[in-house]
């Protein structure tokens, strides 16, 4: 498979943390400042009326030169097994693509403050959804230990 596609950024990340870390996200606050060449002027419009948003964005600082498309320990921590870069949520993927859903605090135009979100000063936003019940997995939801273990503190440093 060879096609390709062009994805334009609507945005960027600002504030909130500038630079990489693996845990404590919970009470990061940033602005999405979304880029009027990309939306219209009314493309929040209604956005207020929920509580969370999804947040799609890049990994850009990810060389591509590091990107894993195989196997490898989870934050390379050998007491965790060897999975599938599509097994688990690192920022080394194949497209370097990131989806995450944060709390939306307020909206002022194209500016959307939010909290919760793993993504740092500067980063590219892609695209922003609002979180809606429905759309949460159907039926219990499965997932292995070690996953349990990796997410201990990613949203509270006292977990």
């Amino acid at each position: 498979m060879t096609d390709a596609f062009e994805v334009r950024p609507l945005g960027r990340v600002h504030g909130g943390r500038a630079e990489v870390a693996d845990d404590d996200w919970g009470d990061v606050r940033a602005d999405l400042v979304l880029d009027p060449d990309a939306v219209g002027p009314d493309a929040t419009a209604g956005l207020e009326a929920f509580s969370h948003l999804e947040v799609v964005f890049l990994f850009d600082r990810v060389d591509p030169q590091h990107v894993t498309t195989g196997a490898r320990h989870p934050r390379g921590n050998t007491a965790w097994p060897r999975v599938g870069i599509l097994a688990q949520r690192g920022k080394n993927r194949p497209n370097r693509l990131a989806i995450s859903r944060c709390r939306l605090v307020a909206v002022d135009g194209l500016r959307l403050t939010v909290e919760g979100l793993d993504a740092v000063d500067g980063t590219p936003v892609l695209d922003v959804k609002p979180w809606m019940e429905e759309f949460a997995p159907q039926g219990p939801v499965r997932q292995p230990a070690w996953s349990r273990e990796l997410m201990a503190g990613y949203w509270r440093a006292d977990a």
